[in-house]
């Protein structure tokens, strides 16, 4: 199926909530369709292009002057199995939480951690999507798609993705040029469960006995109390990335804040969090009319009402500066801003 249309509203297609439209926006549910539609316009190749799943991860500053092409591939199918292993191919359209479900009803391990996280599949590997000690990349085996320069159907494996901490290929040397179609994901029968990370361990054994159900069941009780519900308060949820630094830095700050949470990376760097800086600035909850650091969870900023993208991103700049000024640590936004 195709939809076209001009000065489309794209509220619906961003969780933060914010009134902006496209001048043009083009939706697909067949890989096929994808091509057919490049073939037939050329003209549309010297407009503005952006790649869109549900918008859980943009900001709209502005109403956005040129193509926007929504890949709403639907489908769950397995294409292989051996005795340790599924590789399930999934559409780009598929909801990413609803993919999770159907991973842990079966069986199937390597993305239990990620429950509850908001957006499409075709979306995660963009932004290796990540939470809890998992990331996507980890149950990534290739990523299917259509490259809009070339004007062909393309597969890229995992090793060729360039996986890095909410990072990859296709967000930047193939931005806005590869439209991600599906994803190949290979999936354990017999799965090692990753409880390292904080307190997750702990809060999966006080609910009983250890398993994928009761990961997931925990993981989206813990989203669930800290994280605000995009369909009630608009956000993309964390805001921010957590900053990497040295060790020296990381030892140098814990010297001053002993409660300060630190995730080893490897010998030369280590991550803060970024939540904690915000919160330990003073700004948890903080709020500037229509706009807000969330009361709960600190790396989430929130639109209240009929906030502009404009004034999220100014504000998000003044969270910024004053965790600059206050830790001589800057931080970096996870959400894309167009």
């Amino acid at each position: 199926m195709i939809r076209f249309f001009e000065n489309y509203n794209l509220k619906p297609h961003n969780t933060f909530g914010v009134k902006v439209k496209a001048r043009y926006f083009f939706e697909f549910t067949e890989p096929d369709d994808l091509d057919i539609f490049i073939q037939a316009n050329e003209g549309y190749k010297d407009l503005p292009l952006l790649l869109i799943g549900s918008g859980s991860n943009i900001l709209f500053l502005q109403d956005f002057s040129g193509l926007v092409i929504h890949p709403n591939v639907p489908g769950i199918i397995k294409v292989k199995e051996d005795r340790s292993h599924v590789w399930l191919e999934v559409g780009a359209g598929e909801t990413w939480d609803d993919f999770v479900g159907y991973c842990v009803e079966n069986i199937l391990g390597g993305v239990e951690n990620l429950s509850l996280i908001p957006g499409k599949v075709g979306a995660a590997p963009v932004q290796n999507i990540g939470a809890y000690g998992q990331e996507v990349s980890q149950s990534v085996e290739s990523v299917k798609g259509y490259d809009l320069q070339k004007k062909v159907q393309v597969e890229y494996h995992a090793e060729d993705c360039a996986f890095g901490y909410r990072n990859s290929l296709f967000k930047t040397k193939l931005k806005n040029r590869f439209v991600i179609t599906s994803v190949v994901f290979k999936l354990d029968k017999f799965p090692e469960f990753n409880l390292e990370y904080g307190y997750l361990k702990e809060k999966v054994r006080e609910a009983g006995e250890v398993s994928l159900q009761q990961i997931r069941k925990t993981i989206i009780a813990i989203r669930s109390a800290k994280l605000p519900d995009v369909s009630t308060l608009g956000n993309a949820g964390s805001f921010f990335k957590n900053p990497s630094v040295s060790p020296e830095e990381a030892e140098r700050m814990k010297q001053i804040y002993a409660d300060i949470p630190i995730y080893p990376v490897n010998s030369k760097s280590v991550k803060l969090a970024a939540g904690w800086l915000i919160e330990k600035a003073g700004l948890k909850g903080y709020r500037e009319g229509q706009v807000g650091v969330h009361e709960k969870q600190a790396l989430v900023l929130v639109n209240y009402g009929d906030a502009s993208g404009k004034e999220i991103f100014d504000f998000s700049e003044k969270i910024r500066q004053t965790v600059l000024e206050r830790f001589n640590i800057e931080l970096e936004r996870e959400v894309n801003c167009i």
